[in-house]
């Protein structure tokens, strides 16, 4: 069987999920208040062009892991001034202890919250580990909740691999017993881990998206959270499953009159598929990223 007609075939449990993006081309829903923020995942230049290229690209801001470094903090200010970008951190930890993990957690996301130079529109949290008990990860919910409360800065959980929140049945379990829980959704990682679109799975999916404050707009596939280009014809069940999963949150932040954000996340090799042996990537990920980009600003605000 050739890639076009397994991918047809194996996607034709999602041909009426993507029905209503292909029927209406731009959703019939209010317009969104919307903000879109660039990765610096796979960048390997300065701050500085970074912020000019994301600028000049159209992008509102960046999202960025919160820098432990006071150099890389100033480098990081200095350039999101110059070009009047805004700013949402990344917080982890990364200890298989989850006390310490917790710990190197809290530090990160204490010191991303207060410092005084710029604000974060919000901060996104790779929470937990995929292998910590419950009780272990819940930790980090009411950590967090307590640390939003206090601040009053926005403060998501990522549905991510490895992660608390790696798979949707697990997800949903956090959500049920913590009303607090607010998510970023990168719902490709899930389509991964149940190999499927989760066609067998929608009442999580509704659960989730009703929880979701943010947007990692990734395309993930059965066999993989990437897929190799967005915009190749084989891909468009997979990809209006996605824009019709993503248009129900943005739908409920308009008609609540907030604002949503969106990150654009396709990343760099190998996260990209590559060529054998040479390791060349397949598609350019900074175009992938800015066609994303310019795609959800036409769908949900022109």
């Amino acid at each position: 069987m050739n890639r076009r007609k397994f991918i047809t075939t194996s996607s034709a449990a999602t041909a009426l999920v993507g029905l209503k993006a292909n029927e209406t081309n731009i959703p019939k829903i209010p317009k969104a208040n919307l903000k879109i923020f660039a990765t610096n995942w796979g960048w390997e230049r300065s701050l500085d062009e970074l912020c000019a290229n994301i600028k000049k690209a159209g992008y509102d801001g960046l999202e960025y892991w919160w820098p432990k470094e006071v150099k890389e903090r100033n480098e990081l200010f200095d350039a999101l001034k110059k070009y009047n970008l805004e700013i949402g951190f990344l917080c982890a930890g990364g200890s298989k202890n989850p006390i310490e993990h917790l710990a190197d957690f809290k530090k990160a996301l204490t010191s991303a919250v207060t410092n005084t130079i710029q604000k974060p529109l919000y901060i996104n949290c790779h929470s937990g580990r995929d292998f910590f008990s419950y009780d272990q990860n819940k930790a980090f919910i009411d950590l967090t909740t307590e640390t939003s409360q206090k601040t009053g800065i926005n403060i998501y959980h990522e549905t991510h691999r490895g992660r608390m929140l790696f798979a949707g049945h697990i997800t949903r379990n956090f959500i049920e017993k913590n009303p607090s829980l607010k998510l970023t959704l990168d719902i490709s990682h899930w389509c991964n881990v149940h190999e499927s679109m989760l066609e067998d799975q929608p009442e999580m999916v509704e659960l989730a998206l009703s929880r979701t404050e943010h947007i990692h707009a990734r395309i993930g596939h059965q066999e993989g959270p990437q897929v190799n280009d967005p915009r190749a014809p084989e891909w468009e069940l997979v990809l209006n499953t996605h824009l019709t999963w993503w248009d129900k949150v943005v739908e409920r932040k308009a008609l609540e009159g907030k604002p949503i954000t969106v990150l654009t996340e396709f990343g760099p090799p190998t996260y990209m598929p590559t060529l054998a042996y040479t390791l060349t990537p397949v598609a350019n990920q900074w175009e992938i990223n800015v066609h994303m980009m310019n795609m959800l600003r036409k769908r949900w605000v022109n």
